[in-house]
């Protein structure tokens, strides 16, 4: 029984809708408070001021939830069409990046703009999801096409944008690019060998990338014997495994993280998930992975239940992408993967990344309307709390409620009584 209302549960209209909406929500707050709690030594010690990185992730939080509200609230031919210009300022920009950007720890991914600092590797996976899934939807409204017609000018476009970000020497921004592009292939429907073929070249990519440069040859060394390097490359690899045990079964409390003290570098960013299981414990890691597995669930949901191939596309792009980044971000902290710099989507520090997230997901939330009966449900579900809150103080009506016409008084002749 439990089971049958639990399938009744999830096949409502608007399921994908909520799920989008409070694991993104429950995530972004999660994300605030490991950074105040991972950055606030570090940003004492920097600037004097324990909330700086805090207010500053706090303001890419205030720009972005608009952005992802006004997404939420676009129709799909809007993302068809913005593919296109977000293509083309992300190349300008990767350009500008390998030619201007400023090098840091070994990468150079950050264009300084006056007093702020943007990572051009970021808008370009919102770019390259939207021009590749509009592209091969055009491709494919005609019917079944050849895996051969899939690869122009999807492979040279995604080969430019992985390209300029290697050149920038970001090897894991350069790995989720490669995700959506699978992802985009898989969906349309390309043969196992053409992925063979593709998996071969960027295997092959990865391994002279690796040997050209020093520094990923010794993080690779630091993954394969992190105790036996931890006065070296396996330094970070060993002080977040060290966070993570610590951590135990339900964590030593918000806020109460020893590692946090100078001894895990990047705490507040790329490896904010071995404090979350320093002050968590295991129960709050399992909680961050179960929010990252119902995001991509409802992604794929909404991708699964609508007809349209753009949507299709789309949406499990998306999905790959926070997905697959989440999880490669979560395995290098736990030494499954190697350490590749790329933060944890939601949760770590930086506008960069949060602010194409988001975009990201408030495109997935305007898809979730499109699924069957979601648009009647939400129409029949009445005005939410804000707009209630704004009737109650008297600035304005419920949103979709409309003012009740007047009626004019009418009088009946039996009812007319003559002079007594």
């Amino acid at each position: 029984m439990r089971l049958a209302a639990l399938g009744r549960l999830l096949d409502r209209p608007l399921t994908s809708y909520y799920l989008l909406l409070g694991c993104s929500a429950l995530l972004l707050s999660l994300g605030l408070m490991m950074v105040l709690s991972a950055s606030s030594i570090k940003a004492l010690q920097d600037t004097g001021n324990p909330f700086y990185w805090f207010l500053r992730q706090s303001t890419s939080v205030a720009i972005g939830l608009p952005v992802m509200w006004i997404c939420s609230r676009l129709p799909p031919r809007f993302f068809r069409l913005a593919g296109y210009p977000l293509m083309a300022v992300s190349i300008i920009l990767l350009i500008m990046t390998v030619f201007l950007g400023r090098t840091e720890l070994g990468a150079q991914r950050w264009l300084d703009f006056g007093g702020f600092s943007i990572q051009a590797s970021e808008p370009a996976k919102l770019g390259l999801m939207l021009w590749g899934a509009d592209l091969l939807a055009r491709r494919a409204r005609g019917g079944l096409i050849e895996w051969r017609q899939l690869l122009l000018p999807l492979m040279p476009g995604t080969a430019i944008i992985a390209i300029l970000v290697m050149l920038g020497r970001d090897l894991g921004t350069t790995v989720v690019l490669m995700l959506i592009f699978l992802a985009l292939l898989w969906v349309v429907g390309a043969p196992l060998r053409l992925f063979g073929g593709i998996l071969a070249l960027l295997s092959m990519a990865t391994v002279i990338m690796i040997s050209v440069e020093g520094y990923r040859s010794a993080r690779i060394e630091g993954w394969l014997d992190v105790w036996g390097t931890v006065s070296g490359p396996g330094y970070q690899a060993a002080m977040g495994q060290i966070a993570m045990g610590t951590g135990g079964w339900f964590g030593l409390g918000l806020g109460s993280s020893r590692q946090k003290w100078g001894r895990v570098p990047h705490a507040e960013s790329d490896f904010i998930f071995s404090i979350l299981g320093e002050e968590l414990g295991l129960m709050g890691t399992l909680v961050v992975v179960a929010l990252f597995a119902l995001l991509g669930y409802a992604g794929l949901r909404v991708a699964s239940r609508v007809k349209d191939p753009f949507i299709r596309l789309a949406a499990s792009a998306a999905v790959a992408w926070i997905t697959g980044q989440a999880i490669v971000n979560i395995g290098a902290v736990i030494g499954a993967l190697p350490i590749t710099g790329i933060p944890l989507p939601l949760v770590s520090y930086g506008g960069s990344a949060l602010l194409p997230t988001l975009a990201a997901l408030g495109m997935l939330l305007s898809f979730a309307k499109r699924e069957p009966g979601a648009a009647e449900a939400l129409a029949a579900r009445g005005p939410g709390p804000a707009a209630r809150a704004l009737s109650w103080l008297g600035l304005g009506r419920p949103a979709g409620i409309r003012r009740p016409a007047r009626r004019r008084p009418t009088t009946r002749h039996a009812d007319v009584k003559g002079p007594t």
